[in-house]
């Protein structure tokens, strides 16, 4: 804030809004007659006694809104409660825009904010220091190449136990596909890496991962609005597939990546259509299970419910395929209501979770919507959630610990691991 002029406020500001947004943002500003419809989607309004501060079009108005008004000419105090209210009050989840009557993107708004925020360096510290890894590292939590090596031997070695014939593919030219995960993986949750490895022995597939930067397609540049750090990012990714000379890219469980991939990054970069196929777990899960390669050998004991990623499903589609695998693996879904494009966020996505432990009280808060949903599916005797998305497990976690509501919860690799029919060898 120190740092900032009311100059360098006003052109930052009037050089996004005027130079990137142009038509686009032009039509939702001049198109949204304030009448609320809305908010009733918004998780955070509906979790702070539905205050009209929290409602979208109230988020928009508090920021943007401001902006156009006053031209640009905000004091570096509004900055910062722009960026607060981008980053911490939204999680971009697109669930509002399904209930305005014009098909407003609010969502774009708001990241359009974030944008000028980071372009003012108005950005949360936690998820800018991400930002900042994927700039030096190309991967969000700086884990150097050598690292990543290891990581892929050690569970390969890990997995040889109940696997002997069971190898990790790493920098194999030619393979049918590569498989991408984002950094977590490889620093917190590894044996989803062993997993996803068995998943794919078992199903006899042609397959590799990267050697170079390029292996994780995570992306909180994304969500800063550092666009430019964005296109590197999946350049890298993209190219890491190109030089492999694979047929195309499977993505693990996770809802950002996955949208960054197909719909933002590429886009920035100017490319219509990916220059490499991908497709997300939950569809290949789909696909591997209708070819008879994963069957069921017995299913989880219990059922389950389903919580559906909003970049997955309200970005993709994918909803009914996420379905179709779980109740393969399971005594059945039972929905939670409302659910498919219509579910509440995790609020975890969005970038919201990155902002780290300053913000986590407020977002737990915040979520409290969600919790009363899962409180009523336990009240069914339901115990178990299954989420196809990094994120939204850890945001869900975060509202099960708050709320003491004691669920347990899955990827869909944790029960296809668990329950897949396995050769006799093995």
């Amino acid at each position: 804030m120190k740092k900032l002029t009311p100059e360098k406020i006003e052109s930052t500001i009037n050089q996004v809004l005027q130079g990137e947004c142009g038509a686009r943002l032009k039509a939702y500003v001049e198109t949204c007659v304030h009448c609320g419809l809305c908010s009733e989607a918004c998780h955070h309004y509906l979790s702070n006694d539905k205050d009209p501060k929290y409602s979208p079009v109230g988020k928009v108005k508090r920021t943007i809104w401001q902006m156009l008004k006053k031209k640009g000419r905000l004091t570096p105090e509004e900055v910062r409660e722009c960026s607060v209210i981008s980053s911490t009050e939204c999680n971009l989840c697109r669930r509002c825009q399904q209930y305005c009557p014009f098909g407003i993107d609010i969502a774009y708004m708001l990241q359009t904010v974030r944008r000028i925020c980071s372009k003012l360096r108005m950005t949360p510290q936690y998820i800018q220091d991400t930002a900042n890894s994927h700039s030096a590292t190309m991967n969000q939590m700086w884990v150097k190449e050598d690292e990543w090596v290891d990581t892929l031997q050690w569970q390969e070695d890990e997995a040889r136990d109940e696997f002997p014939k069971l190898r990790i593919p790493v920098a194999k030219e030619g393979a049918d596909f590569m498989y991408s995960v984002i950094a977590p993986e490889p620093k917190f949750r590894t044996h989803l890496i062993y997993q996803a490895a068995a998943i794919f022995e078992v199903a006899g597939l042609d397959w590799t991962m990267p050697e170079e930067p390029g292996w994780d397609n995570s992306d909180m540049a994304m969500f800063t609005g550092d666009f430019e750090t964005m296109g590197r990012i999946k350049k890298a990714h993209y190219e890491a597939a190109q030089r492999l000379r694979v047929k195309k890219i499977v993505m693990g469980e996770c809802g950002h990546a996955f949208r960054s991939v197909y719909d933002v990054g590429n886009r920035w970069l100017g490319w219509r259509m990916p220059p490499v196929p991908m497709v997300h777990s939950i569809e290949f899960f789909f696909q591997l299970i209708q070819e008879g390669k994963l069957k069921c050998r017995e299913k989880f004991p219990e059922k389950v419910t389903f919580h559906d990623p909003c970049n997955t499903v309200r970005g993709r589609g994918l909803h009914e395929l996420g379905r179709h695998v779980a109740n393969v693996f399971t005594q059945g879904v039972v929905e939670m209501e409302p659910n498919r494009e219509h579910n509440l966020c995790c609020n975890a996505g969005g970038g919201v979770i990155n902002c780290g432990p300053p913000w986590k009280t407020k977002r737990v808060l915040s979520n409290k919507a969600k919790a009363e949903q899962l409180a009523r599916m336990k009240d069914q005797g339901i115990n178990t959630i299954v989420s196809p998305c990094h994120n939204c497990h850890g945001g869900l976690d975060d509202i099960i610990h708050h709320y003491g509501l004691e669920m347990e919860l899955k990827f869909l690799g944790d029960i296809i691991f668990e329950y897949m029919e396995r050769p006799e060898s093995e």
